[in-house]
Order: structure tokens, then sequence, then C-alpha cells
């Protein structure tokens, strides 16, 4: 789906939900879904890491996470982000940035159950972004929480682990061009709607 820029559609989210499912259809590109996030922490530094995002609606873009990890706690401080998909084959770029919120237990609570019991495991052993001493204080851990669960194979998703929403408050589409004269829309959400401009790449 190439855009016209000089004609941009009124709404950028059907072609953000289009990129991304072309970018799943493509063989050559490697994990269309990643993302860079990036938070706030406490004294004002930005931080960044990849995350997957898993829903891509009006309501915003959901990731799953350790939510007392260091994202977690840099999002109940200041909770807005900034998210960008880069799918270099394609030459296509999404920036969002926008409010940050917790998805419903039952989101969380559905996309746990989806994911594979070893991975279930692995979330309520982890103390994400807290020293780890060697792997072999990782394994521990992963087998102390299969000997706590009733049943290993169908492990309950922990309460420190969950969903979160990135509001679609701002959204840019970026399409590479020849020569570095690239193509770029930046759309921000207003009471009346989506109000877009066109910006020098």
């Amino acid at each position: 789906m190439r855009l016209d820029f000089d004609r941009p559609p009124a709404d950028p989210v059907p072609v953000m939900q289009a990129w991304l499912e072309e970018a799943i259809s493509r063989k050559d590109v490697p994990n269309p879904n990643a993302m860079t996030l990036c938070t706030v922490r406490p004294d004002g530094a930005p931080a960044a890491r990849i995350v997957l995002l898993k829903d891509l609606s009006h309501e915003g873009a959901v990731f799953f996470t350790n939510r007392a990890s260091a994202k977690g706690r840099e999002l109940a401080g200041c909770p807005r982000a900034a998210l960008v998909l880069h799918w270099d084959h394609l030459g296509r770029q999404v920036r969002i940035e926008g409010s940050v919120s917790q998805t419903s237990d039952a989101v969380s609570d559905a996309y746990f159950a989806s994911r594979h019991p070893v991975s279930r495991l692995g979330a309520r052993a982890s103390e994400q972004s807290r020293p780890c001493s060697n792997r072999a204080q990782l394994m521990a851990a992963l087998e102390a929480a299969r000997a706590q669960c009733e049943d290993p194979d169908d492990p309950p998703r922990p309460a420190h682990w969950g969903g979160y929403c990135v509001a679609l408050d701002a959204v840019e589409l970026w399409q590479e061009g020849e020569h570095r004269l690239h193509d770029r829309l930046r759309y921000e959400h207003t009471p009346k709607g989506w109000a877009v401009q066109r910006l020098f790449p």
C-alpha cells in the first residue's frame, strides 16, 4: 500500500494496520511487530528498548510486559510513551506518541493464556530488569515457579504482569524516497478528529 502523500487519507489507522499486515505477510521482514518503546526515567532521561506490538486499533498500540520492570516503573511515574515500528525491507516507518494506560485483567489474562507454558513460567520467575548473578540463578527461579504452580502446563498470570495501551495522540507515517527525499505525514488527534500535516524529510 503506497500512499499519495499529497492526498493523505483522513484516518491513519487503516494505513498503519495495512502496513503491519503486509510486513507480517512478507517472509523477508524479520520480527514485523517489533517496535522501539521509549519511556522517561525519574531524572528525565529517556530509556528505549524493543517490545512486541500485539494489537493496533483506534484505541491504541498494545504490548505486554512485567509491570515491575524498569519500563513498568517508568510508565507508572510518567504514563506517556513513544513507539517506532521500522520495516527496512519495505522502506516504511510508523511513529506513535501518546498517553499510556494499563489493559484490563481480562485482556492481560487472554494474551497470557495464549503464550507457551514455559514463557508463562518465565514471566512468573523473572525479576525483570533486576540483577541476576548467572544463568543458573535464572533457571533455578524458573524451576521454583514451576514447583509453585498447581498445573505447570497452565501457569496463571502473575499480578505484576500485564498489558499497556499507548493512545494514538500523534502518529507519523514515513515512506522511503530516493536520495533521502522521503515522504512524511504527521497526524495529531484533536477533539474534532485527525489533523494532518506533511513534513519535510
